[in-house]
């Protein structure tokens, strides 16, 4: 772009050729001579267009150059383009747009990317804000790895806090655990003793569904009858399915269904929230030929509410149980179900010298009416099993 003075013989707006006379009578010499074609002269209405734009260049040059008088940087003008002037709107404009759009796009997504990054590496960012799943302001909310073997040691002891109804959690070590069925993992499947992998892999989803309706189901933990267990376990195999069946009738000291599925007595306490709290692990190898075996050692921590009242305590529960998953064809079974030649329990918090049928918390404003054992018992310990036979004392829940 020129900002230079237009020359004195610059074409006026009257029309007059912008070609002079004796360079038109040479143009006109040369293509008589065979030259290239004689050119036309630009029409009236051309020669003013021309006259037009270059007025309005040197119009905006001006304008240009009286912005430095403020002192300020002078603002750029672009010469002024009639629209459609050569191609359409300027192809540096769209694509600009479109780059600001992918600037903008880039940018969310890394800020997004990077949100899930914190909050992976943080939960607590956004557990603490939930219902139930706060601590103590130096808690650790992280959720632990998933258990793969055995602890060595008991879990860090936490602060000292109690339980409360916005923080049912808050002091024990379950508060870092899974919640729920997300804390019950399923091995890979492969074949084993005869069964296929899908045979292994039905037997294990099946022992996770077990474990899951009779830890988890809210109308088990209600005291309702659990039928989804009793469907689970296979009536052709005498042990589990009739010795539930009869505990649920008339539960004894040696049979009480809470052996297997944990039941509260709604007239005594409700599971506070939807959140169980669960550690564990499962693993699985070939039985004898045509059948495969899965054990599964998990604890559940259960966050209560006292009928009536708010008073909150915690119950823990850690169940240890092989389910077997026979061929029928080479076993008097039924296909798809699931048989348990073991299981066994430990209870933290209950009165264990009662036998109907349901756990008994104990809360604070309770009068207990007998003492503990003497033998003391840290029920998150999933180092070893208890070999205790009488009531013990728990030293936290």
């Amino acid at each position: 772009m020129s900002t230079s003075t237009p020359p004195e013989d610059h074409p006026d707006h009257g029309g007059t050729p912008s070609v002079s006379d004796e360079q038109w009578a040479q143009l006109v010499r040369q293509a008589e001579a065979g030259g290239a074609g004689a050119p036309k002269e630009p029409s009236a209405r051309a020669r003013m267009v021309t006259a037009r734009l270059r007025e309005l260049d040197e119009q905006a040059a001006r304008a240009q150059g009286s912005g430095r008088r403020w002192g300020r940087k002078p603002k750029q003008v672009e010469p002024w383009q009639p629209d459609g002037w050569r191609t359409g709107p300027a192809w540096q404009q769209m694509n600009g747009g479109a780059r600001k759009r992918r600037r903008l796009a880039g940018t969310l997504g890394f800020l997004a990317v990077m949100g899930v990054l914190v909050v992976a590496m943080r939960p607590s960012l956004v557990t603490d804000h939930l219902p139930g799943g706060g601590g103590s302001p130096d808690a650790d909310t992280t959720r632990l790895l998933s258990e793969t073997a055995p602890p060595t040691a008991a879990p860090t002891r936490e602060a000292p806090d109690r339980p409360t109804l916005d923080e049912p959690f808050r002091g024990s070590p379950a508060l870092r655990w899974a919640d729920g069925a997300q804390g019950i993992e399923v091995p890979a499947a492969k074949a084993a003793g005869g069964l296929s992998q899908d045979e292994v892999a039905d037997a294990l989803n099946k022992t996770r569904r077990l474990l899951v309706e009779s830890n988890l189901n809210p109308a088990t933990l209600r005291g309702e009858r659990p039928r989804a267990v009793l469907q689970l376990l296979d009536p052709h195999v005498e042990g589990a399915r009739e010795q539930l069946e009869n505990s649920l009738s008339q539960p004894t000291e040696s049979n009480d269904p809470v052996m297997l599925v944990s039941r509260f007595d709604p007239a005594e306490a409700e599971v506070l929230g939807d959140v169980v709290k669960v550690r564990g692990r499962m693993t699985f190898k070939a039985g004898e030929p045509g059948s495969v075996e899965v054990d599964a050692d998990y604890s559940f921590v259960y966050a209560l509410r006292k009928a009536g009242g708010d008073d909150v305590a915690r119950t823990i529960v850690r169940r240890r149980l092989t389910a077997v998953l026979y061929d029928p064809e080479r076993w008097d079974a039924t296909r798809g179900k699931l048989a348990l030649t073991s299981y066994e329990s430990n209870v933290g918090n209950t009165e264990c010298d009662t036998h109907d049928g349901f756990l008994h918390p104990w809360f604070d404003s309770d009068d207990h009416a007998a003492a503990p054992g003497d033998e003391l018992i840290d029920p998150y310990d999933r180092s070893e099993w208890p070999d205790q036979k009488e009531c013990g004392t728990v030293t936290r829940t």
